[in-house]
């Protein structure tokens, strides 16, 4: 019986060291398995960065390390070294770190129990990259700090002084912002490629300014051998930017100055009797036109007059045509024949003047400023069938009508004048004037014109007066240069 108890004490004993044992094995390799490397898996990426084995904190710190290295522009061969944030650059951390810890080693029961039988894999984790990039930051510091600080900006055409030609202007290079942004966007996104070729483009030389034009026919008025009173009016008939001003003795003067309009005024009064005269127009209607505008006569001028508009008021009612649109300083008071009587005396706003006074010829006058709204309203007319022509004369006058104006002026050569300072063969319809006054001598010059070049339309008016004597060839001459200048203002390439 001692021996049976003995038996069994002992093998008690041995079951509960064996369950002791047990334990303590079980204990040990608890804490084996809880002492192993924590953080993500080996070969775990976050946004591209190597971050096996890290914990949260120091996978962000060297996510951080990684994406706050400067980018690099290249700029025609400079390199611009960019802080990430002034481009607009941020990383969404928290979003990123979310997913660190919920991807990192777990270390429950499930876990342990794979560890103990030699089957626990941790599989690596790629976390994509989570950033945005403000694109109206990376615009601003482009325009801001490359632009200005790079960009070799092209330089207009300068007018030589007192010539009608022009200097060229210098071509340019300049940053395309708007090509530049995505890429930048993406190299702030990259842990490889982190250096831009900024995209440039070459830019064509400017064109003059106007400011320059109107300079440069200031030194050639003030150049010439003139030394009198000159009236200039320019209409670009695209944009319908004007250049007016009047000039004497080397020193601006107000405009809106009165002219003789000589023969200037026989446009006016080719749209009086077009106004009056039904479509198709007839043949000897046409053949007085030709008279009066190609061959610059009076007497067809007076016919037209007389015989289309009214026998004793023709004048005045050529005058009451151009009141009707607007004008308030042209006006024709009598016939062209020597000793015609004068219809009616006209006081306008620019015969009125104290400050300038060039004593205007009492029969017909103009400003270049009112005829050069003649001549605008006429290319409206042809060009679109708009214009003050057509409405305020709506039935009375059209497009053809216009285009028929137009014709003759075209066929007005002179080779002289305003003609003269254009390449041969370029179209300009246009009416020159001069008169010999009562001293027999020539003191007023005019030329107004629509001038058709590649580069645009314009009208063109150029008035002239001297008070002792007008010499032609210098005046003559001078024009062609103005004309010269303002085709190559606008003919520039």
């Amino acid at each position: 019986m001692e021996f049976k108890l003995t038996t069994a004490f002992f093998l008690r004993i041995l079951s509960l060291a064996l369950i002791l044992a047990a334990a303590g094995l079980t204990f040990w390799q608890w804490n084996q398995f809880q002492n192993l490397p924590g953080g993500l898996p080996q070969g775990s990426t976050l946004g591209g960065v190597p971050v096996g084995g890290l914990d949260p904190e120091q996978a962000s710190e060297r996510l951080l390390q990684a994406y706050q290295a400067p980018v690099e522009l290249h700029y025609a061969g400079a390199a611009i070294q960019v802080d990430p944030q002034r481009l607009g650059f941020h990383l969404d951390l928290d979003a990123m770190l979310a997913q660190v810890r919920s991807a990192g080693r777990p270390k429950d029961l499930g876990a342990f129990w794979d560890y103990l039988f030699n089957q626990l894999e941790y599989a690596p984790v790629a976390i994509p990259l989570e950033a945005g990039v403000d694109a109206d930051q990376v615009r601003t510091y482009l325009e801001s700090e490359i632009v200005p600080r790079y960009d070799q900006p092209p330089t207009p055409a300068i007018p030589l002084p007192a010539r009608p030609e022009l200097q060229p202007g210098q071509p340019g290079e300049t940053l395309q912002v708007d090509a530049s942004i995505q890429p930048i966007q993406d190299a702030l996104r990259s842990l490889s490629e982190r250096t831009v070729d900024l995209p440039l483009q070459n830019v064509d030389s400017l064109p003059p300014l106007p400011e320059h034009l109107q300079i440069q026919l200031e030194q050639i008025l003030d150049t010439s051998d003139f030394g009198g009173l000159a009236e200039i009016y320019l209409k670009d008939l695209q944009t319908g930017r004007t250049i007016h001003f009047a000039r004497m003795n080397g020193a601006d003067v107000p405009t809106e100055i009165a002219f003789t309009a000589a023969s200037t005024m026989k446009v006016p009064i080719m749209l009086s009797v077009l106004k009056r005269t039904a479509e198709p127009t007839p043949d000897w209607i046409l053949e007085l036109m030709e008279g009066m505008i190609v061959r610059s006569e009076n007497p067809p001028a007076d016919s037209l007059m007389e015989q289309v508009i009214d026998p004793v008021s023709g004048p005045l009612d050529v005058t009451a045509d151009m009141q009707a649109l607007g004008l308030q300083n042209t006006f024709i008071a009598g016939y062209f024949y020597l000793g015609a009587p004068l219809l009616q005396l006209y006081d306008t706003p620019a015969n009125t003047r104290t400050d300038i006074n060039l004593q205007p010829d009492v029969y017909n006058q103009t400003t270049p400023s009112e005829i050069g709204r003649v001549l605008e309203d006429i290319y409206q007319c042809a060009e679109s069938g708009s214009g003050e022509l057509i409405s305020t004369f709506s039935g009375q006058i059209s497009s053809d009508e216009c285009k028929l104006v137009i014709s003759y002026l075209l066929r007005n050569k002179t080779a002289l004048l305003l003609e003269a300072g254009v390449p041969e063969g370029t179209p300009i319809a246009h009416k020159h004037g001069w008169i010999e006054e009562a001293d027999g001598l020539l003191h007023t010059m005019s030329d107004v014109a629509i001038i058709y070049t590649p580069g645009g339309n314009y009208v063109l008016n150029v008035f002239l007066y001297h008070p002792v004597q007008l010499v032609f060839d210098p005046a003559n001459i001078m024009i062609a240069q103005i004309s010269q200048a303002v085709y190559n203002f606008f003919n520039y390439n």
